[in-house]
């Protein structure tokens, strides 16, 4: 069985705790010896060239082991555009590893470069390109689809979001077509991989392959980060790592001891 580790919305640069947590998640990561490792979005806080820099220097020893692959989120766009610098700047890719085949999925956009518009962008087209690098899956591997917005309606998450909810703004929504992603891919993909959302969550859609759709929530407060194991299609639960004991804000304290979403 292969090991995959999903790691989110590590927002390095917001508080000096964020970069202690992230060299304590890399240390669990390389004590762990996971095959693999995933990083769906605000990977810094501002999107400066100096938090990808710190990014670059804490993740140092899994990146030359080529064990990452990094999606951006909205919070990479803002500031000096650093998602940019985290991916290939196509909106739809693809990156494999033995026994792994990963589609991954840009759902940022320029609006983005303004923290107050937050929500992610999802087209036709880029459907389309979802659907064309599937067919180039091999056979017997697992599959997996990594973005940083989430697919379908999750929970509020505090009071700003409450007040976009409540006016209709689309800044906390999913993705426009997320649902019309997961019927796409359904059947076809084991995984979808997200963040954006700190508290984490998943969903399992039943089926003949059934398709796992996982938040990471925001690794760097959570002290935590989900291990699935899997080997050609067959995927386990995700299985919880803490990497060290935080203090949590009150929402995830909820949901990390009434909530089966991180036991």
């Amino acid at each position: 069985m292969y090991r995959l580790a999903h790691l989110s919305d590590l927002h390095l640069g917001e508080r000096p705790e964020h970069l202690v947590a992230a060299r304590a998640l890399v240390r669990s990561l390389l004590e762990e010896d996971v095959d693999h490792v995933v990083v769906t979005g605000d990977v810094t806080h501002s999107g400066l060239v100096a938090e990808y820099e710190a990014w670059l220097e804490l993740f140092a020893p899994l990146l030359a082991l080529k064990k990452v692959t990094v999606v951006p989120g909205n919070h990479d766009r803002a500031g000096d555009g650093v998602a940019e610098l985290l991916s290939d700047e196509l909106r739809v890719s693809v990156d494999g590893r033995e026994g792994l085949f990963m589609v991954c999925i840009d759902s940022t956009a320029p609006h983005n470069r303004s923290t107050f518009r937050s929500h992610g962008d999802l087209c036709e087209q880029m459907l389309g390109a979802v659907d064309e690098a599937l067919e180039r899956a091999p056979q017997g591997w697992t599959r997996a689809v990594l973005l940083h917005h989430h697919v379908t309606p999750l929970p509020v998450e505090g009071l700003g979001e409450w007040f976009a909810e409540r006016f209709g703004w689309p800044h906390a929504a999913e993705l426009p077509l997320g649902r019309e992603l997961l019927r796409r891919v359904q059947g076809r993909v084991d995984l979808v991989l997200h963040g954006h959302k700190h508290v984490p969550r998943e969903q399992v859609l039943d089926g003949a392959r059934p398709l796992r759709v996982a938040n990471a929530g925001c690794s760097t407060v959570l002290g935590a980060y989900r291990v699935f194991s899997h080997h050609a299609g067959q995927v386990t639960a995700g299985r919880w790592v803490h990497a060290f004991a935080p203090t949590r804000p009150p929402l995830l304290e909820r949901v990390l001891h009434g909530s089966p979403a991180l036991p």
